[in-house]
């Protein structure tokens, strides 16, 4: 016995005096060097299905903004005839608008949020406004009068924070005459149903938190809530520095 552990003892001896040579050489050991290489093989693999899904998050975004007449699809939700209202409803991009129809959701936009931006935290810009609703990539669903538009809505479909693909719906506007008649909370439900058949899987927007009746609408009527990007999500201990939140509803495929 003494003989088979005076054998394992100089075993390790050696063992001990191998290692030690070989970090004297400045070479290190070999499962050092294995474990090295598995770790940057696991970190490229990982990058490269992280881009993966990226590029086919893109691809969903792509095809989207592709469509001709998203609104083909949904025969029912071309005419909004109720309270009073007897409208017509499409969905164009805005290399289709035309320059009048434009100016006309520019200056509904500034008559109805000037005066919330300047008083809730945000300075009312006519450019910025204008650069957001004429983005290349933007879409419009317009309700119509006869020929006279009287609301619409303005999304882009694109990448979120999360590199995921998503719906931004930046503005919901509707002429004064035709408020509180359920056509904001049709336009948007017509929106759920293109981003649905999109492949989308959500939709965000942004609210000022002095805008109340919007953000009660959108809780309330159409079962938003704070999304992941909002500052009482990921800055709650600052959430009051903000004078916004951002919403979002998943959308279930």
């Amino acid at each position: 016995r003494r003989g088979h552990v005076t054998f394992a003892l100089a075993g390790e001896v050696s063992a001990v005096f191998a290692t030690l040579a070989t970090r004297n050489s400045g070479n290190p050991p070999a499962s050092m060097k294995k474990s090295k290489s598995s770790k940057g093989k696991e970190k490229k693999l990982q990058h490269k299905q992280r881009l993966a899904e990226i590029a086919r998050s893109q691809a969903i975004v792509d095809e989207a903004n592709k469509l001709v007449d998203p609104l083909q699809h949904f025969a029912a939700f071309q005419k909004f005839d109720r309270n009073g209202l007897q409208l017509t409803v499409e969905c164009k991009r805005v290399s289709e608008m035309s320059r009048e129809d434009l100016d006309w959701t520019f200056q509904l936009t500034k008559d109805n949020m000037q005066e919330l931006y300047d008083t809730g935290g945000w300075r009312w810009h006519d450019g910025k406004t204008r650069g957001e609703l004429e983005h290349e990539n933007s879409w419009f669903i317009v309700a119509r009068d006869s020929d006279s538009p009287v609301g619409f809505v303005n999304f882009r479909y694109e990448l979120g924070d999360d590199d995921t693909e998503i719906c931004y719906c930046y503005e919901v506007q509707v002429e004064e005459v035709c408020r509180s008649k359920g056509l904001g909370k049709f336009l948007l439900q017509i929106l759920e149903l293109l981003c649905h058949r999109a492949k989308m899987k959500k939709i965000v927007c942004t609210v000022l938190k002095v805008n109340d009746r919007s953000l009660q609408f959108f809780r309330n009527k159409l079962k938003y809530s704070g999304d992941s990007s909002c500052p009482t999500q990921f800055d709650l201990l600052n959430a009051d520095d903000y004078c916004y939140e951002i919403l979002s509803k998943p959308l279930s495929l």
